[in-house]
């Protein structure tokens, strides 16, 4: 299985930011849209960083709520871990982890196709896991 059959099933839409974008503004859009991460693009969909959680409570921590009025690039996680719609999930999965992040972009031909998430990792995996069970249990009751 791949990162297209993760995407076919929730959709390429994304929510981005430009870099000049207000922390205070990244923090209403992860809450308004119940969502974990925020790509920063360029006007052409190229990716400058991601934002997180994560970032958000780091740089709360060592800089204080002043850190809100900061534009996002000065918090944003720049080195963005990405992966194409042609990877496993399993690749995806392994990545994510060995990394320690929830949130990876996926490109195709250098722009923003779509993101995925570790919940939408697992969740993937556990419906394949299922189908092969039933598929397990549909051999043996005819045997």
């Amino acid at each position: 299985m791949t990162v297209a059959a993760i995407l076919s099933g929730k959709g390429h839409e994304t929510i981005t930011a430009n870099a000049d974008t207000p922390l205070s503004d990244i923090c209403e859009t992860l809450a308004k849209n119940k969502i974990g991460a925020v790509v920063v693009c360029s006007g052409d969909k190229r990716i400058e960083g991601i934002v997180s959680e994560r970032d958000v409570v780091r740089a709360i921590g060592t800089q204080g709520t002043s850190s809100l009025n900061l534009p996002v690039s000065s918090v944003m996680t720049k080195e963005v871990v990405t992966c194409s719609e042609e990877n496993s999930v399993n690749e995806v999965m392994a990545r994510m982890t060995q990394g320690r992040f929830r949130h990876m972009p996926v490109v195709k031909d250098g722009k923003l196709a779509g993101v995925i998430s570790i919940g939408d990792v697992v969740k993937h995996k556990i419906a394949q896991v299922e189908l092969e069970a039933e598929q397990m249990r549909n051999y043996i009751s005819m045997a």
